[in-house]
């Protein structure tokens, strides 16, 4: 009937009815698969060395919120750098959209964390307890029994256990390894909003991989749907060869294509949907389809290529343009964002001082003189202790104090210095005090660019 979609037509996570039900993808092997299994490994292995790995006596990446310091790959930063991750951020998204345009949603089927632990772990620990994706439907289908308990039981409690080790290693770029064996001797008791922390994370990632998991793509995650807007018709992407394998048929029908109805692109799917019925937004790129087309081509004896890596365009017989105006408009963008995130992360400074009037009054009159009164506030941004000469110099109706002084400052700490600047009234006509306090601070251990001048104008009736 006109209006509806045929049962074919909607993706095999979803019944006729609108409902869910789980996908169970089959095992596929090939170029593409091996790929992905070397891969998935290496990239688990950096996600969890990452926050132990010690670069400069420090976490090579690590995220001291409560202390608002930050470390990345030996270079330490402030909650007053925090403006250089904005730069950071638009390189690597740009970077991430001109690499979709060029080859659309491969961060999706290789690198993706949400994909690398799905496939590389959780999925596979299924198919080990349960079996091959036949006898997993059937396990599915089947009666509680022990067996059935026992396997469903085993699979989820190690689940849960992973789960509990991924949150516990994603804190960890938030608490050093110190602060866990610390956590872990005093209980939860001793520190309770980690310990929920842990909790809820463990509880909401054990979800997401032990049932929600396709879904996460599909309905969550904004990427997918900014694919139609990013790639386009030369973009190379997962597709099915319809002028060689329509109209499907089996392998001794002569006027058949090549597509044998095999089903077996779908079976391997992980978010259960068809190629054959075009590019869709729920496709993330995997391959799977790849291989496993590929594996029957070899087995009927046909070219393999069937459904491949290819462009809309080159489907269609035309040839597919790498240079166009999007690929270059995002490659600029991307290019931009690194040189000004590389310009800002140039500009680090090692110290900040700022130089403040006291808030509770402008000037304060006291028999015959007027005073102003300052604080110097001084932030070592280095993980090492540095001293600082402060030296003060104003008008010569002005006195201050202190005029030299040098301050020690703590690793990634903060100094505050109270300076006064004082005029005799009496003696000196209300048009010589004006003035301005002039301060200068500088680095003895330092370079000689590590030095700041500051000044403040010395305020009088």
């Amino acid at each position: 009937m006109e209006g509806f979609v045929s049962e074919e037509q909607l993706r095999s996570s979803i019944d006729a009815e609108g409902r869910r039900h789980k996908v169970q993808p089959a095992d596929v092997r090939g170029r593409f698969a091996r790929v992905r299994t070397l891969l998935f490994p290496t990239l688990i292995a950096i996600y969890l060395a990452l926050p132990f790995i010690q670069v400069g006596g420090r976490p090579a990446v690590f995220f001291d919120l409560p202390r608002r310091q930050f470390f990345l790959f030996g270079q330490v930063f402030n909650a007053q750098d925090f403006w250089i991750v904005f730069f950071v951020l638009s390189a690597i998204g740009w970077s991430l959209i001109f690499v979709t345009t060029l080859w659309g949603r491969v961060w999706c089927g290789y690198a993706c964390p949400h994909t690398v632990f799905l496939e590389g772990v959780f999925r596979r620990i299924e198919r080990l307890i349960e079996g091959t994706r036949e006898a997993r439907i059937r396990l599915q289908r089947a009666p509680w029994t022990a067996s059935k308990i026992a396997k469903k039981t085993l699979k989820h409690g190690l689940y849960a256990v992973l789960a509990a080790g991924i949150a516990h290693a994603f804190l960890a770029y938030f608490i050093s390894w110190a602060n866990f064996v610390e956590l872990f001797r005093d209980g939860p008791r001793a520190h309770p909003v980690t310990f929920t922390w842990a909790v809820a994370m463990s509880a909401v990632i054990y979800f997401n991989f032990a049932w929600f998991r396709e879904q996460l793509c599909l309905v969550i995650c904004p990427y997918g749907r900014l694919q139609s807007v990013i790639t386009d018709q030369h973009s190379i992407v997962i597709g099915y060869d319809t002028k060689r394998g329509e109209p499907r048929g089996k392998v001794s029908d002569p006027t058949a294509g090549d597509c044998v109805q095999c089903g077996r692109c779908v079976a391997v799917c992980p978010t259960g949907i068809d190629i054959r019925n075009g590019l869709q937004l729920d496709c993330i790129g995997c391959s799977a389809c790849v291989d496993a087309c590929d594996d029957i081509m070899d087995k009927v004896g046909r070219k393999r290529g069937l459904v491949r890596y290819d462009s809309l365009a080159a489907f269609e017989g035309q040839k597919t343009r790498w240079l166009r105006p999007r690929v270059l408009f995002y490659a600029l963008l991307g290019v931009i964002g690194l040189g000004a995130a590389s310009v800002a992360a140039g500009r680090y400074e090692s110290f900040e001082a700022s130089l403040i009037r006291a808030t509770s009054t402008a000037y304060i009159l006291d028999a015959g003189t007027v005073r102003n009164a300052f604080t110097l506030h001084l932030v070592n941004k280095r993980d090492v202790a540095r001293t600082y000469r402060v030296s003060v110099q104003a008008s010569p109706h002005i006195a201050v104090s202190p005029e030299h002084t040098e301050v020690h400052v703590g690793p990634l700490g903060a100094s505050r210095v109270t300076i006064l600047a004082t005029a005799q009234t009496a003696a000196v006509a209300p048009e010589a005090l004006a003035g301005t306090l002039n301060v200068t601070v500088l680095s003895t251990q330092g370079q000689s660019d590590d030095r700041r001048d500051l000044n403040a104008p010395f305020l009088a009736p």
